[in-house]
């Protein structure tokens, strides 16, 4: 699909400022709405709309369907008089500039607990209705992973694959029985499930009057220990025990000498083709209910995807293994017409992934990060070479900030030597003619300037902060998805300044 000339900001919710410990989608989230418009954007770029678990990824969530409940509006459920001021009274006042996540997720889902208990007393009877018609809708996956919820909290959040083995092979009488013996927690995960809902679509379509788009975002793979995996298991190559035989990852790249293990159970892609792709056309119907662009990460996954031997603490032994390819691509297209998608197409990319990529019509990504380095792609990331058909990033989440990337050392962890550091500073500068002192701004006026239709910076760049902004560093286990930007940081001139760039570079309309 081709998209218009425009440009936006990456900011996930999590990072909203406000008093409950974590970005909400409430008056917050309309208020930067409110700065994208007045800046000239059109696009408003996030990560995976997932609850999380472990690690408090995004790209690790229990359901690839469900939406997180930590972003539920406090103040939108008092307006709709299903929260009352006087129950958020000791709520604990947690640090402004970052997410303190094992204590935030405590306390606010004491408070939505408190909130299903009155909901069918409090609720207006309109919302009573929509709860109706949502659960209904929405079945398919909802049912399955309301049980897994109160399954696995019923257990003390331990992984599927310890519950009773009638439980963790879905044996249909173990599975009645659960239900009746949890029903009011299930219907507590649908209440929850339905009120994210609730108050994501009133943001979107707050965005949609304000002719902003959201930019959503699917990883190729999904976690073990989800409902997805748990509710099919025919789906992924999982050993009779439950647990993955083969995981994946991809291979040593720039941001790692041992590459990336993620873990994740790989697709039994037989089984999916045998079931016409059903489970993947759900995925995509359900994430383009809820945006209007979806980036799927790791596109390259589908051609070809780097499967490593379950067990192994590293992703060195890995080997390529053959995608769906087009087979599945054809199925989407025939079920679902042209599809919104942006291809992640970053790392190992090969010939046949460019041919995937094109033949489907989808715009690939450019990383100005990487454009002056010793990556073997360098060339492809500088301006001059990007076609119309793509989007530019000054970074991604997985990058440095702008400002970091500049100032980096080499150390412990470092992909790039002290030589390689100074000599892709020497680059950047003798390119941009700049003393790099506002090397966030160099690279945003080179982006918005750029041919690609799509123009994409982080908030961390706009407001050049360093690495203590980071969103996250691939591999590296804790610390990731915390930081939280205060409104005070940005300041007329920065909105001024973007909002011109957007408007000297064609991007407003």
């Amino acid at each position: 699909m081709k998209f218009p000339r425009a440009s936006g900001v990456l900011l996930h919710p999590t990072s909203l400022p406000g008093p409950y410990g974590i970005g909400e989608i409430g008056p917050e989230a309309y208020r930067f709405a409110d700065f994208l418009q007045a800046t000239g954007q059109h696009l408003w770029q996030i990560l995976p709309l997932g609850p999380t678990s472990y690690g408090d990824s995004p790209y690790q969530s229990p359901s690839t369907f469900a939406g997180n409940p930590l972003w539920i509006s406090f103040d939108l459920l008092i307006r709709d008089k299903l929260l009352s001021k006087g129950q958020l009274k000791g709520f604990p006042a947690f640090p402004a500039g970052q997410v303190d996540f094992g204590p935030v997720i405590t306390a606010r889902l004491a408070i939505l607990q408190k909130v299903c208990e009155t909901f069918a007393q409090r609720a207006a009877a309109e919302l009573q209705r929509e709860f109706v018609g949502f659960c209904a809708r929405n079945s398919e996956w909802l049912d399955d992973y309301a049980l897994f919820s109160a399954l696995k909290d019923a257990h003390g959040g331990v992984p599927w694959t310890q519950w009773e083995p009638e439980l963790a092979r879905r044996e249909p009488a173990a599975l009645q029985a659960a239900r009746e013996r949890h029903g009011t927690e299930i219907r507590n995960v649908k209440i929850i499930q339905f009120l994210f809902e609730h108050h994501w679509k009133l943001l979107r379509a707050y965005c949609a009057e304000r002719r902003i788009k959201f930019i959503g975002d699917i990883p190729i793979f999904v976690a073990h220990d989800s409902a997805d995996v748990w509710a099919n298991p025919d789906l992924f190559f999982l050993r009779p025990d439950g647990h993955p035989s083969v995981v994946a990852g991809v291979p040593p790249d720039y941001f790692s000498a041992t590459g990336q293990l993620w873990g994740n159970p790989l697709y039994n892609w037989e089984a999916h083709k045998a079931q016409n792709y059903d489970w993947w056309v759900a995925r995509l119907h359900r994430i383009l209910e809820l945006v209007d662009i979806v980036r799927i990460d790791h596109f390259r996954g589908f051609e070809a995807y780097w499967e490593i031997p379950g067990g192994e603490t590293t992703a060195i032994n890995g080997k390529w293994v053959k995608g769906p390819d087009q087979d599945l691509f054809d199925a989407l297209h025939a079920r679902m017409g042209e599809l919104p998608i942006i291809a992640e197409d970053l790392g190992v990319i090969t010939p046949p992934v460019e041919a995937l990529r094109d033949r489907n019509d989808f715009p690939g990504m450019r990383i100005l990060q990487f454009a002056f380095g010793n990556d073997d792609r360098a060339d492809e990331f500088r301006p001059e070479s990007y076609p119309a058909h793509c989007c530019v990033y000054t970074g991604t989440h997985d990058n440095d900030t702008t400002v970091g990337w500049f100032r980096s050392e080499a150390g412990p962890g470092s992909t790039r030597t002290a030589e390689e550091i100074a000599a892709e500073r020497k680059m950047i500068l003798d390119y941009l003619r700049t003393d790099g002192h506002e090397i966030h701004w160099d690279l945003i006026n080179l982006g918005a300037r750029s041919n690609a239709n799509i123009f994409v910076a982080p908030l961390q760049d706009l407001l050049g902060l360093g690495s203590e902004a980071r969103m996250n560093t691939p591999g590296v286990a804790g610390g990731n998805w915390q930081w939280r930007f205060a409104w005070d940081q940005i300041t007329e001139a920065i909105r001024d300044r973007f909002a011109y760039v957007t408007r000297a570079t064609g991007r407003r309309h």
